[in-house]
C-alpha cells in the first residue's frame, strides 16, 4: 500500500544539479570576461561565449522556476530556492551586460583596476562553485559553507575599493585633459563590473541564509 501511494507522489527534482549546471555557465562566462578585459584570446569569440552561456543559464532558471512550482518535495524552502537561483542568474546577466557594453562601445583600453576587478570576480565565482555542492550535505557542511560565503563577501568589499580607486583615477585623467567620451564609457564599464560583484555577494548571502536555516 505504501509503495503504491509513493508512486502517486510527484518525484523530487534534483535542484542541486540545476544549480551546479547554471553556475558552471557562470564560471565560463566570468573567465571569458576576464580574458576579454586582459586582452587575451579572440575578442568576438569571447563575447559570443559569454552570450551563449547566459542563454544556457536562462534555460536553466526557467526549468528551476517551473520545477519549484510542480515538485512536491524540495530540498529546502521554495522561497530560498527561488532567491538563490535568482541571485545566480543576476550574476551571469551582469557579466553579459558588461561584455555587451564592451562590444557596443568598442572599448579596448582597460584600466589596471578593471583587470583587478575582473580577477576578483573570477575568484569569487570559483568560491561559489566550491560552495554549491555543499548544499547536498548542508547539515554537515554548514560551517564550511559559512567560511566560503564570508570569503566571497570580503571579495565584494575588495572589488568596491578597487572600483572607487579606478573611478577616481579615471576622473583625474579626464580632468587633466583626457577624452570626455572615454571617461564616460570607462565609468560605464566600471559600473557593470561593480554590479557583478553586488550580484555574487547576493549569491553568498542566499547560501549563508540556507546554511543558517539548516544548521
Amino acid at each position: 500500500m505504501l509503495g503504491w501511494f509513493q508512486r502517486l507522489l510527484p518525484q523530487s527534482t534534483d535542484f542541486f544539479v540545476m544549480f551546479e549546471r547554471h553556475w558552471a555557465a557562470c564560471v565560463v562566462a566570468a573567465e571569458a570576461l576576464e580574458q576579454l578585459i586582459d586582452g587575451k584570446g579572440d575578442r568576438a569569440a569571447l563575447i559570443k561565449t559569454i552570450a551563449d552561456r547566459e542563454h544556457d543559464a536562462d534555460d536553466i532558471i526557467r526549468d528551476v522556476l517551473m520545477e519549484v512550482r510542480q515538485t512536491f518535495l524540495t530540498p529546502f524552502d521554495r522561497n530560498a530556492i527561488v532567491g538563490l537561483i535568482g541571485a545566480m542568474d543576476d550574476t551571469i546577466d551582469e557579466i553579459h551586460a558588461c561584455a555587451s557594453a564592451i562590444e557596443l562601445y568598442d572599448f579596448n583600453v582597460f584600466d589596471p583596476e578593471m583587470k583587478q576587478m575582473a580577477a576578483e570576480i573570477v575568484g569569487a565565482v570559483k568560491l561559489v562553485d566550491e560552495a554549491l555542492p555543499l548544499l547536498r550535505k548542508i547539515t554537515r557542511s554548514g560551517n564550511r559553507l559559512h567560511e566560503l560565503t564570508g570569503q566571497i563577501v570580503a571579495m565584494e568589499g575588495a572589488v568596491d575599493v578597487i572600483h572607487e580607486t579606478g573611478l577616481k583615477a579615471n576622473f583625474i585623467r579626464a580632468k587633466e585633459g583626457g577624452d570626455t567620451v572615454s571617461f564616460i564609457v570607462a565609468r560605464e564599464i566600471f559600473k557593470h563590473l561593480e554590479k557583478i560583484s553586488d550580484a555574487f555577494e547576493d549569491v553568498a548571502n542566499s547560501l549563508d541564509g540556507i546554511a543558517v536555516d539548516h544548521a
